[in-house]
């Protein structure tokens, strides 16, 4: 034991590994006397084994053992509304962002105190007044306190109602140019991600063109798998608005998902792409974007019945639009020329759902005499 505390149930346990058991494996229990230990219970401070602990560190030093310091008093949620009141103090607040992204990183104790004392609600003010001050300094530092805080649904709803410039903010920031750009450009994309889950979309149904303008360069530039999946909801979740679709394809979204796909990635980000561009297909310039895309078709039919139920469907069904409206002679041998063909012929004999066994036989009717002489075909005459 470092820092050794008494829970409410009168056993003695390390701090950091108590404060574990309760904030970050969610229990609700004494571990050793199964007794009820919410987590706001006090955890006081066992100075007299501490003591002991130091003593007898002390006995030992010769061995090579190492004297544990006598532990920092734990932060309280008093410590911190001071600090959030010292973040609008010009000359220190640089200071005081930083302070507040260690205490963040440090344990799951300071998270909670942090957004019991609004440090959420602090960073998105925060970011806007940034924002409309041009300022960049501690931007970064407060994406990282939201990296690593869990913003309530509740306060993000409520924010959004008494702050409508949040979405253009956090716009403005992905068209930022500024050190660690991978980093701040990932983490505001996690940050847009958790506001439109919280507010059902709605507040992307008017997206402006810079909004899928920046998202579409962040992806072009480079940022972590986790700002990759996080942009790829946020598009995903903006695809049922026409209007939103018509901007997504002039801000050059199918080109650049495309050309993620092509890069072989995860499972679930397969998924998100070809969800995405099922939506941008069902319009005619979403259409025409892919097609001009040379490694379009082969980058589609290529996962199918190699990633997942999911991704079948989207990507039959992305086939099935370019076949039905943009199927040029050009496109009808490319798809021949790629394997896609071979794969819905391969569908029609391999266990999966009806529904798609009649699209791809739909796709193959529907072209059959372009295809007929291809070898692929030999098995599959009952179409």
């Amino acid at each position: 034991m470092k820092d050794p505390v008494t829970a409410i149930t009168g056993i003695t346990y390390d701090r950091e590994s108590i404060e574990q058991w309760l904030f970050t494996s969610k229990n609700t229990t004494c571990p050793v006397t199964k007794q009820p230990l919410p987590k706001d219970s006090d955890l006081t401070p066992n100075h007299t084994l501490r003591r002991l602990i130091q003593a007898w560190c002390t006995q030992n030093a010769s061995h090579g053992i190492d004297r544990i310091p006598t532990p920092k008093p734990p932060l309280d949620k008093f410590q911190v509304q001071k600090l959030v009141k010292h973040l609008w103090q010009p000359e220190i607040q640089l200071k005081t962002i930083r302070k507040l992204e260690i205490l963040a990183a440090e344990n799951e104790r300071n998270r909670k105190y942090m957004v019991e004392a609004g440090v959420p609600k602090a960073m998105l003010i925060f970011i806007v007044t940034c924002f409309k001050q041009g300022q960049i300094d501690g931007l970064e530092e407060a994406f990282g306190v939201l990296n690593f805080i869990k913003i309530p649904s509740a306060e993000t709803k409520q924010f959004l109602v008494e702050n409508v410039h949040i979405i253009e903010s956090l716009t403005w920031v992905l068209c930022c140019e500024m050190k660690n750009h991978v980093t701040v450009k990932s983490h505001t994309m996690l940050l847009l991600k958790t506001i439109i889950e919280a507010t059902n979309s709605s507040v992307i149904e008017r997206s402006k063109p810079e909004f899928f303008n920046g998202i579409v360069r962040v992806l072009r530039s480079g940022i972590t798998q986790q700002g990759i999946k996080a942009a790829l909801h946020v598009l995903l979740e903006a695809c049922p608005w026409g209007r939103n679709k018509i901007l997504m394809v002039e801000a050059g979204t199918v080109f650049e998902l495309i050309e993620l796909e092509l890069g072989f990635p995860e499972n679930r980000t397969t998924e998100l792409i070809l969800g995405i561009l099922f939506h941008l297909c069902s319009c005619p310039d979403g259409r025409a974007q892919f097609i001009s895309h040379r490694g379009s078709i082969a980058a589609v039919s290529t996962r199918i019945l190699r990633v997942s139920a999911t991704a079948d469907d989207r990507a039959v069904l992305i086939l099935s639009m370019i076949c039905k409206f943009s199927g040029t002679y050009m496109v009808l041998q490319e798809m021949l020329k790629v394997g896609a063909v071979s794969k819905l012929c391969s569908l029609l004999q391999v266990d999966c759902a009806q529904y798609l066994k009649d699209k791809a036989k739909e796709i193959l009717r529907l072209h059959f005499e372009e295809w007929k002489d291809s070898p692929c075909f030999g098995g599959s005459q009952g179409i």
